[in-house]
């Protein structure tokens, strides 16, 4: 709705200028003054209204680019808005659809919360995230599991713990800030999560092990 009246305003504004512009002088050949006053009344609550969203769209490419560059393939992440929140029952904290044959789609909702919270980690010095900042973190690495094709919830689970630090680090964390909430998340998450997201193959040396750089338990 905000951006839909940005976009009103800021119509209004053009073409209030581009008449300006196509009657510069009126029938009596006086010079009309530019209408800089009304443009302002125009352009100033655009800006304001239609910042918010521009900024969100700004985020979500950034949380788009990190997903993408983290299994390889071009993907989209869409922060709910507060609209999208309103009329919204559903428990996750995001979710990625599948097509009907079954195969994950390239692009996922992130619930408004974790978005938040994915919005001030962005911001923040990385170095001291909060419990809601690390699980927002995960739940990002996690529906970037999916998207990657995995539609197993511990599958995708496991895959997302073993890539967490790696989502830290594309989000702008250095190496030892990322490995600490990878482990944080291992240690204080992970452990009281439904047996549908937690196998006991997900471990060292375990069937789920990749063995990868950065792994929560190393």
């Amino acid at each position: 709705m905000l951006d839909a009246l940005a976009q009103i305003l800021l119509c209004g504004a053009f073409a209030l200028a581009f008449r300006w512009g196509m009657h510069r002088t009126d029938s009596l050949g006086r010079v009309n003054r530019f209408p800089a006053v009304a443009l302002a009344f125009l352009l100033v609550p655009a800006l304001l209204v239609g910042w918010p969203g521009v900024e969100r769209r700004l985020e979500q490419r950034k949380l788009a680019s990190a997903a993408s560059e983290l299994i390889g393939t071009q993907v989209s992440v869409h922060c709910q808005t507060a609209g999208e929140a309103f009329v919204d029952a559903g428990w996750e904290l995001g979710f990625v659809k599948y097509g009907v044959d079954g195969v994950p789609e390239h692009k996922t909702l992130i619930k408004q919360g974790p978005c938040h919270d994915l919005r001030a980690y962005l911001h923040s010095s990385k170095a001291h995230p909060s419990a809601d900042q690390i699980l927002a973190v995960h739940i990002l690495t996690h529906e970037s599991m999916h998207m990657s094709g995995i539609t197993s919830e511990s599958r995708a689970e496991c895959a997302a713990v073993q890539r967490d630090a790696r989502m830290a680090e594309l989000l702008g964390a250095d190496l030892a800030e990322a490995r600490a909430l990878a482990r944080a998340y291992w240690a204080t998450v992970y452990p009281r999560m439904s047996d549908a997201y937690v196998s006991s193959e997900c471990a060292p040396g375990g069937r789920l092990d990749e063995r990868l750089p950065n792994p929560p338990w190393a």
